[in-house]
């Protein structure tokens, strides 16, 4: 007798994402997950040193108090956002703490929702990302961060200058690169503009709107002053981040990070790998003849996004909000396999679990923080895309994924 069993047409992570694949079901868990988070902190009576610490680079500067010293009575570690934070963060600020901090949560929220709904996929596409990239901007909200901010410009960058809007593609670009540098990656899609000149022009005018706008709250001698003490406050940073002799698990996420924890290489320089992965990114765009083929560019926009946080010496958990979706984006793209959905579990759960207890306290402490094992699968995905890129698998994407009314003609 013949079996009436058949193999699923679909992977499981695929069947589970149809039952949840609702706008409003994915909406209710994007922004839910981290209201909720964000309240529980509040009834537990949270500090919000993050939050602390983004509220005071608005009143160090009305008052002119240097903003990369350290204010133990205030907040602890020290800031590393650029001047220009203090115009971004000033309406949140002056609201009471708790309440600011709520707000800006749910503006970081909405603004890598609007990104997400933004790309150039079908809605389905877009839902899936949201979802399985919900955990990751829970744990992004739980620390009061930026970097669904961040994420949000740079994705919004690469989708209005794919839709030849270059103005509003750099103003997010740099909105990103003046708060918190990682927004410079952006400028990657430089060759997806139609208008190179046109492209210059915006990044000069932004650039010094950007520069001057703090003036608006303090004497522009104090921003100048502020900008070289960016500089500083951030190459000492990078310095600490490396450093394996002063406990430092939080810190440096990264390709390198895992390369100097597994193998006890202190003072592994970051260069020998960087070089390297610079050359492979690089690389990416010997694909000069498929600049205006929009599968190709989401293709970079992922390996973007990955490369931002994995070869960062200040990646924390909570940054990878900003490679993350591009996992997701990544394997929305692929034929659905059985060995390509085993792979997303594992970097689904490896990185929105491992700093979690649902992988037990142990591995926690035995193996994720001491090896930067959440940066592992990132890693990997940057690599295969790269593959990918050399071999023009993105070629062989089917285009119902895509919105192809987006494409350039």
């Amino acid at each position: 007798m013949e079996s009436t069993l058949q193999k699923p047409q679909q992977p499981f992570v695929y069947q589970l994402y149809n039952q949840l694949k609702s706008n409003r079901v994915a909406i209710i868990i994007w922004f839910g997950l981290s209201l909720a988070t964000i309240i529980i902190q509040i009834i537990g009576h949270d500090r919000f040193n993050n939050f602390q610490i983004f509220r005071y680079v608005f009143f160090h500067t009305l008052q002119q108090a240097n903003l990369y010293l350290e204010y133990p009575q205030t907040y602890g570690d020290v800031n590393l956002y650029g001047p220009f934070f203090s115009i971004v963060i000033a309406p949140f600020a002056v609201l009471p703490k708790d309440i600011g901090a709520i707000a800006w949560v749910l503006f970081n929220t909405a603004m890598l929702y609007w990104a997400i709904r933004k790309l150039p996929i079908q809605k389905e596409g877009q839902n899936f990302i949201l979802v399985f990239a919900s955990v990751e901007m829970m744990n992004a909200s739980s620390w009061v961060q930026s970097n669904a901010f961040i994420a949000a410009c740079i994705i919004l960058g690469f989708c209005y200058i794919w839709e030849g809007k270059d103005k509003w593609g750099l103003f997010f670009i740099l909105v990103a690169t003046f708060i918190k540098l990682y927004g410079v990656v952006g400028f990657a899609f430089f060759f997806f503009s139609r208008r190179k000149i046109h492209f210059i022009k915006w990044t000069i005018i932004w650039s010094i709107l950007f520069f001057i706008a703090p003036a608006l709250i303090a004497p522009f001698k104090f921003i100048a002053q502020s900008y070289m003490d960016w500089f500083y406050a951030l190459s000492a940073k990078s310095a600490k981040n490396i450093r394996l002799d002063i406990q430092n698990d939080y810190q440096d996420i990264s390709a390198m990070g895992i390369l100097r924890r597994i193998f006890k290489i202190n003072y592994l320089k970051d260069v020998w790998v960087l070089i390297p992965a610079v050359l492979l990114f690089v690389s990416q765009y010997l694909q000069f003849k498929n600049f205006s083929n929009l599968r190709f560019a989401l293709y970079l926009l992922c390996s973007v996004l990955l490369f931002t946080v994995i070869f960062s010496t200040g990646s924390e958990s909570p940054t990878y909000i900003i490679a993350f979706p591009a996992v997701c984006l990544w394997y929305w793209l692929q034929p659905k396999q059985l060995s390509t959905t085993i792979f997303f579990v594992f970097a689904f759960v490896i990185t929105s679990f491992s700093y979690s207890d649902l992988l037990t306290p142990w591995f926690r402490e035995s193996i994720a923080r001491p090896y930067a094992i959440k940066a592992l699968p990132n890693v990997i995905v940057w690599i295969i895309l790269i593959v990918q890129i050399w071999r023009q698998q993105f070629l062989k994407i089917s285009e119902q994924k895509l919105n192809t009314h987006l494409s350039k003609e």
